[in-house]
């Protein structure tokens, strides 16, 4: 029983080593101090590091004034990929928002990306 149990846990090592793993450039975007209605749109680059194809099924803020947006084509092995997340800078004082990026990698499925920064009133 216990060398049954022991090549289990093996094989379902192995598939981990080998399935697809995401990666990031950065967890967090940090926009600063910018004027109100400027350009809210930054990027994270997303890496598969794995040896399958890596899908980002799921992306989603945590309010409505966050916007993501990404390709829901698989990332293949050693390639990488764009989520663009846009602010709504109309909005005046700090932020800082979570995004939940959902994929297929078996230990990382659920990650968290942020954004902060702060939007000053136009004059």
């Amino acid at each position: 029983m216990k060398k049954i149990f022991a090549l289990g846990l093996f094989a379902a090592m192995g598939t981990l080593a080998y399935g697809q793993t995401i990666t990031f450039d950065k967890t967090t975007v940090d926009y600063g101090t910018v004027a109100q209605n400027a350009d809210g749109q930054r990027f994270f680059t997303v890496k598969n590091t794995g040896k399958k194809p890596l899908i980002i099924a799921e992306v989603k803020p945590t309010c409505g004034c966050t916007t993501p947006v990404w390709s829901k084509d698989p990332i293949k092995p050693g390639k990488s990929g764009k989520i663009k997340v846009g602010y709504n800078t109309a909005l005046v004082g700090p932020f800082s928002k979570d995004i939940e990026v959902l994929s297929n990698d078996p230990v990382n499925g659920r990650t968290v990306i942020h954004i902060k920064g702060n939007v000053l009133a136009s004059k």
